[in-house]
């Protein structure tokens, strides 16, 4: 294994204004969470055309928070220990967890291995009268039809939480996905179509879910709700800066993350439109070499969908391959990683927790048996790196 990649998975996403604005946060001396999160905030909301969002130290708590408020007290209407989510097979540690933790059923469904996103056939088979929501998660920047999802969704009542960590950006028709549901989460994790370093956002439709989500956010605290005067009058045998009006976290992320990631934010269109140029020289040049033709596919946006690509998916034809291929490449100085997790059930974890009596999730398998990704440069790139790509490829099938 080299020491280092020509082409890793992960570049250094930052750039010398996203850092002087985070340094500028440090000289005042206050850099835990405060109003560089809120302008972050409000601008996601504005740009994204979504009604809430809320920032928090990471996409996994994003989703962790959209869980725990669908079964908070607070909540006029909210699901009970025991009802099911619907949750696709391909997808993160963290898209999961939360339905255990917040005392929910995962009820798996297999995935389309063309666009790798969730089977809206398999999908109608696992509905049942248990089923409340569904984590949908958006997988590298593509995504399933959804026209054909939300119809299913509003039909069966059933709440809908995106995924779209691995997806800022990306648009079905003119619309952003992680505005379809009633909840939304996203990652700036450094790898991410934008970074904050560590940090995410989660968005909702209504104020009721927002007042719930700002309390579990931080500690359980009043402080900072719409209703907090009412709260104070309420409980005056308490010292009003310190009521603990709910359950809850410290998710909260500090103003330098909130800093650089909305100096990020800020260039989001042109950071996507150079990531889709890079991505498109690449597999374009690749697919003319009749070797690699011969050998691998690459999987294209679905209809309707207008990516923010996070990475390159490619499926080896010959699944016996696979392991010595990416050995090869490794070697060869292109780093490679399962798609996501690959077929999330196989994990250990799934296993130990006994989440999943023996069903097999074939299309699942096929990401898992012939699945990888190659990471996506983030600066413009020419055509010298691009023959060496194509030349790593072919030495290493």
């Amino acid at each position: 294994m080299p020491k280092s990649f020509f082409y890793p998975l992960l570049e250094n996403p930052y750039r010398k204004k996203d850092l002087n604005k985070a340094i500028e946060v440090i000289k005042t001396g206050k850099i835990t969470i405060g109003k560089h999160t809120k302008n972050f905030e409000d601008r996601f909301t504005k740009k994204i055309k979504t009604k809430f969002s809320l920032m928090v130290n990471s996409g996994s708590s994003a989703n962790l928070l959209a869980l725990q408020c669908l079964i908070n007290p607070y909540r006029k209407t909210r699901l009970k220990k025991g009802d099911s989510v619907l949750i696709p097979t391909v997808c993160w540690s963290t898209s999961l967890w939360p339905i255990i933790q917040s005392g929910l059923k995962p009820v798996f469904v297999d995935i389309d291995p063309v666009t790798l996103n969730i089977d809206i056939k398999d999908l109608l088979k696992k509905i049942n009268n248990k089923t409340k929501a569904l984590m949908l998660v958006h997988v590298l920047g593509n995504s399933t039809n959804m026209n054909e999802l939300m119809k299913i969704i509003k039909k069966k009542n059933i709440i809908l939480i995106e995924d779209t960590c691995e997806s800022l950006g990306s648009k079905y028709k003119d619309k952003f996905l992680g505005t379809f549901g009633e909840f939304s989460s996203f990652s700036f994790y450094s790898s991410h179509q934008i970074s904050s370093g560590e940090g995410g956002m989660i968005t909702c439709r209504n104020s009721e879910d927002y007042e719930i989500l700002k309390t579990l956010r931080s500690h359980g605290w009043s402080r900072g709700l719409k209703n907090e005067k009412k709260i104070s009058s309420k409980n005056k045998h308490l010292d009003s800066r310190f009521i603990f009006f709910n359950s809850g976290f410290n998710l909260r992320p500090t103003d330098i993350s909130a800093s650089i990631g909305l100096s990020q934010f800020n260039d989001m269109n042109s950071f996507i439109s150079l990531r889709n140029k890079n991505r498109n020289l690449i597999v374009n040049a690749l697919k003319k070499s009749k070797i690699i033709n011969d050998n691998f596919n690459f999987i294209e946006a679905n209809k309707n969908v207008r990516p923010s690509w996070f990475g390159i998916p490619v499926y080896i034809k010959n699944k016996n391959n696979r392991k010595k291929f990416i050995q090869n490449i490794e070697k060869k100085g292109i780093e490679t990683r399962p798609i996501i997790s690959g077929n999330f059930i196989r994990q250990p974890s799934v296993k130990k927790y006994k989440l999943l009596n023996r069903v097999k999730f074939l299309n699942s398998d096929i990401v898992n048996d012939h699945g990888f990704f190659i990471g996506l440069p983030t600066k413009k790139i020419n055509n010298i790196f691009v023959k060496k790509i194509i030349k790593a490829f072919e030495q290493s099938i």
